[in-house]
């Protein structure tokens, strides 16, 4: 075991980690082996020596009263305070004495367990720091090659040292990939299956990956100029998407349409033509759920409740504000967070309804 920290530094170089959590990965290893060599009986304790570059394996035992019935020639773990002030006349009832065990009588087989040993910590850390780096890239963007698809019809993708999984119900309707085409998609979740390991799941219908999208697309959201405050979609149809601009110079609607909708275009592309609908957003909720129903125009938001809003329009703007199959007021329940009842006003011009009882409400809504 000499020279063991030019080993760990190897290790550490090679595997892409810290080399004081190799250190700690050799010890735990050494003694694990000890545990097996020697008995589990006994306790065990390894360090190095930072100095000499070697490692040392101890095996600790505990000070007690020399008339102590735990004292025994059977346990080791123990030694009487009369023997123990033999070796350091110091030391007191209930420290802790360690003698050095000389790994070079350890032998063959111990050398074998403790390469396996070793190898199976080493590849436990590896599996901790990729499960972190991934865990902290739920929601971040991530492309790859695929690599195989499975009869289900679930694609996985090489990406970067893992192959992540992109379930069929995280494609967009209509989507096949087939072995070597490269996907965007964004991480989803990250978790730990017993029998797989480490599965890193992805999505191309998440919000996310929206939002992903118009990062890379738009610079200003890149460049923090523009803040993404909600997004929503349903898969492959459409999409809502709540913007405001940190700059006074920076339109955040038109800078992420882009000239002649040359920005959300490219999105669209990306999500096989999802419409994608840009709003302005707003902390007040009435003037955010307004927007939020476009193309219809609203009369009066009402909130009722935590997440109730009662909205007035007019008889002939009620399809508009539902859309094709409701899809416009789901989206805009999904991206506002508010539980929406249309309110039709009679007529074409909001007159001699129930609902006239205010007839600044728009006015007031809008303040002008």
């Amino acid at each position: 075991m000499s020279k063991i920290l030019d080993i760990i530094e190897s290790i550490a170089n090679e595997k892409g980690l810290g080399i004081e959590e190799v250190k700690e990965t050799v010890t735990i290893a050494l003694v694990n082996t000890a545990k097996k060599v020697y008995g589990r009986e006994y306790e065990y304790g390894a360090e190095i020596n930072p100095e000499t570059k070697t490692l040392k394996l101890y095996q600790k035992v505990i000070v007690l009263k020399d008339d102590d019935e735990n004292l025994s020639e059977e346990n080791e773990n123990y030694i009487s305070l009369s023997q123990a002030k033999e070796v350091d006349g110091d030391i007191e009832i209930g420290d802790e004495l360690t003698y050095e065990l000389p790994l070079d009588n350890l032998g063959r087989t111990a050398a074998s367990t403790l390469q396996r040993e070793l190898e199976f910590h080493i590849q436990r850390l590896l599996e901790s720091k990729i499960f972190d780096r991934y865990k902290n890239m739920i929601g971040r963007r991530v492309f790859g090659s695929v690599v195989r698809v499975d009869h289900e019809e679930n694609t996985y993708i090489e990406v970067n040292e893992v192959r992540a999984i992109l379930p069929r119900r995280s494609r967009i309707k209509g989507e096949k990939f087939k072995v070597g085409d490269v996907v965007k998609s964004v991480i989803r979740k990250v978790y730990i299956d017993k029998t797989q390991g480490i599965v890193v799941e992805l999505s191309r219908t998440s919000p996310k990956f929206l939002e992903a999208l118009l990062a890379l697309e738009v610079p200003e959201i890149k460049d923090e100029m523009i803040e993404i405050n909600a997004s929503a979609r349903i898969p492959g149809e459409r999409a809502k998407i709540a913007l405001t601009s940190l700059h006074p110079n920076v339109d955040a609607v038109g800078a992420t349409v882009g000239t002649k909708g040359i920005r959300i275009n490219a999105v669209s592309k990306e999500l096989h033509g999802e419409n994608i609908d840009c709003i302005e957003y707003s902390s007040i909720p009435e003037i955010f759920i307004s927007r939020a129903l476009s193309p219809a125009i609203i009369s009066n938001v009402k909130i009722v409740g935590e997440n109730r809003a009662v909205v007035t329009l007019l008889s002939d703007q009620k399809s508009k504000a539902i859309g094709k199959s409701g899809i416009n007021i789901r989206l805009t329940s999904m991206l506002t967070g508010y539980e929406i009842e249309l309110v039709e006003l009679e007529g074409t011009n909001g007159s001699g309804t129930e609902e006239t009882k205010d007839p600044n409400a728009l006015k007031n809504l809008f303040g002008s």
